[in-house]
C-alpha cells in the first residue's frame, strides 16, 4: 500500500512537472515586436519635376552687341533750302556746251551751271541745305546776250514765265536762301513766278546774287515788298567773274549770319 502511494505520487509529480515545461515553452515565445514610425517605410509621392529636369533652351538676348547693333539711319532732313534761278539750267544749251566759253557757264561737281548755281551749291554745302532750281517751261536762248534780251521783254512786260519745277513742302523750311543773277537791275521774271507760287510767311529769306557790279540793285525792297509776312536778312553779292573762287567769301557772310556748319 505505501509503496503504491509513493509510485502514485511520483506519478502526480511527472505530470505536475510536464505541464509546468510546456507553460513555461509557451511563455518565452515573444510577439514579432511592432515596428516604431520610424522604422516604417512610407513609399513616397512621386515629384512634378524630374530630379533632373532637361534644362531649358536659352532664351535669345536682346542686347547685341555694338558691332551687331543695327546701324540708326543717318537724320537727313534740314529746315534750310537753297532756292535759286540760274542762266545755264533754264537756257537750251547743247549738250556739248563749252562751258569755257561763256563767263555765264560753269561746270560745277559734273554739272552745267551758271554763275547762280555755283554760288548756291557753295550755300549748300556749307550749310548743308537742299537745293532747288527754279526753272522755266519755255526754255531760254543759247546765248547769253539773247537772254538778257528777252529777259529784259519779260520785265517790260511784267511776264510771269510759267515754271517747269515747283516746291511742294514748302512748309518744311525755315530759311530759305534766295539767289538769282541782276537782269536789268531787277530779279529775272521766273524768281517772280515762284515768288507767286509760295507762301514764305513766318521764314527767314537771305538773299544771294551775282552780278556783273550792280549787286542787288533794289530787288531787296522788291523781295520784301512781295513776302512781307517773311524776315528778309542781310544778303551777299558776288561778282559773276569771281563766283567760281567765292567759297570763303560765301563761308565768311554764312558765319557771319549764323548759318556756318
Amino acid at each position: 500500500m505505501k509503496k503504491f502511494l509513493i509510485i502514485f505520487t511520483a506519478c502526480i509529480l511527472t505530470l505536475i512537472l510536464a505541464a509546468c515545461s510546456e507553460n513555461s515553452t509557451s511563455g518565452d515565445s515573444q510577439p514579432e515586436p511592432t515596428p516604431s514610425s520610424s522604422q516604417i517605410s512610407v513609399p513616397q509621392t512621386p515629384s512634378s519635376e524630374p530630379e533632373d529636369p532637361e534644362p531649358l533652351p536659352a532664351e535669345p538676348s536682346s542686347a547685341l552687341s555694338d558691332e551687331e547693333q543695327p546701324a540708326e539711319e543717318e537724320e537727313t532732313e534740314t529746315n534750310m533750302l537753297v532756292a535759286y534761278f540760274s542762266y545755264a539750267e533754264n537756257a537750251d544749251l547743247p549738250d556739248d556746251v563749252d562751258a569755257s566759253a561763256s563767263a555765264s557757264i560753269q561746270a560745277w561737281n559734273g554739272e552745267i551751271t551758271g554763275n547762280t548755281g555755283v554760288v548756291a551749291a557753295m550755300i549748300a554745302e556749307a550749310t548743308g541745305a537742299d537745293l532747288f532750281s527754279i526753272q522755266t517751261v519755255e526754255k531760254y536762248p543759247d546765248t547769253y546776250d539773247a537772254t538778257i534780251n528777252q529777259g529784259q521783254e519779260e520785265r517790260n512786260q511784267d511776264a510771269r514765265p510759267e515754271l517747269a519745277s515747283h516746291l511742294e513742302n514748302t512748309e518744311s523750311y525755315d530759311v530759305i536762301f534766295l539767289g538769282f543773277p541782276n537782269w536789268w537791275g531787277d530779279m529775272p521774271m521766273a524768281v517772280y513766278s515762284f515768288l507767286d507760287e509760295v507762301d514764305l510767311s513766318g521764314k527767314t529769306i537771305v538773299p544771294f546774287v551775282t552780278s556783273g557790279g550792280s549787286g542787288f540793285s533794289n530787288t531787296i525792297r522788291t523781295i520784301e515788298s512781295l513776302e512781307s509776312g517773311a524776315a528778309v536778312q542781310q544778303g551777299l553779292s558776288v561778282s559773276a567773274s569771281s563766283a567760281a573762287g567765292a567759297q570763303d567769301q560765301v563761308n565768311e557772310w554764312l558765319s557771319g549770319l549764323g548759318y556756318a556748319g
